[in-house]
């Protein structure tokens, strides 16, 4: 298949965002990414949980060299833009996250989010996450290509579901420059409306299993995704199938193989 090119890539990514709302799945490797591709869906977004899985880590353990080598994995096995997980940067600096958005780029990436958390201190200071996002904005904009950088509030899920100071801090990164808008863990649709009525950018929504994306449209989000829920929800499936050989010498949760020769 022939494969567009980064700049291709980044402009069909930004037009993504000025039409009409769209799922951002999150493949955890290149097989699942082919998947998604082949499924139907016009942009791909990866998952650092989902990926540390495959390494058999947990959710912050991999190194920027990593994700790295995984952005590469992906966009290697995809005609479809790829924004990319970032995490905190992996480092506290803002230099730490515009390294990060440096490297992604150069692995094939046209997007990518930045946090206001780390597990060593927490949500970071407003004003001190305000410099990590207009670190990452300078890198992108400083790129060849379009590069769609998502600021992300970690408020809903690190304890802190203040509604208020999220839509006070992702106001704050729409001003440094953000090209979009995160608060994962919003868990009602007044929250999301909420955070959408507040924003000036496109805003990213993590999905709910009570949330159908009408629901999300009608309230105002542009993006959606669905984190690591993917991965999980197959991982589920291949434990209770493999449960049931242990247990009962039971093989009926075995099922007949996806077709691969229409996807890959």
């Amino acid at each position: 298949m022939e494969r567009p090119h980064q700049a291709e890539k980044g402009r069909a990514f930004r037009a993504l965002h000025a039409g009409e709302p769209f799922v951002i799945p999150n493949p955890w490797d290149a097989g699942s990414a082919r998947a998604l591709e082949a499924l139907g869906f016009n942009a791909l977004a990866s998952t650092s949980s989902g990926f540390a899985f495959t390494l058999g880590r947990r959710d912050g353990q991999p190194t920027l060299d990593d994700v790295a080598a995984h952005v590469t994995a992906l966009a290697d096995a995809t005609t479809l833009p790829i924004s990319v997980d970032m995490e905190n940067g992996y480092g506290r600096e803002p230099e730490a996250a515009a390294r990060a958005v440096q490297r992604v780029a150069e692995a094939g990436a046209v997007g990518g989010s930045i946090e206001d958390w780390d597990a060593k201190e927490g949500l970071y200071d407003p004003v001190f996450a305000v410099e990590r996002v207009a670190a990452a904005v300078e890198a992108a904009q400083n790129l060849l290509f379009p590069f769609t950088l998502t600021a992300r509030a970690e408020n809903h899920i690190r304890g802190n579901p203040d509604l208020g100071d999220t839509i006070a801090r992702l106001q704050a990164y729409e001003a440094a420059g953000a090209d979009v808008v995160y608060a994962p863990g919003l868990r009602t649709l007044d929250e999301v409306r909420a955070v959408c009525e507040a924003a000036s950018q496109p805003v990213n929504v993590l999905a709910r299993p009570d949330f159908t994306m009408a629901e999300l449209a009608e309230a105002g989000a542009q993006r959606v995704s669905v984190g690591g829920a993917l991965t999980w929800t197959a991982v589920q499936a291949f434990a209770s199938a493999a449960e049931a050989i242990r247990d009962r010498g039971d093989f009926s949760g075995l099922a007949a193989a996806p077709p691969l020769d229409e996807w890959f």
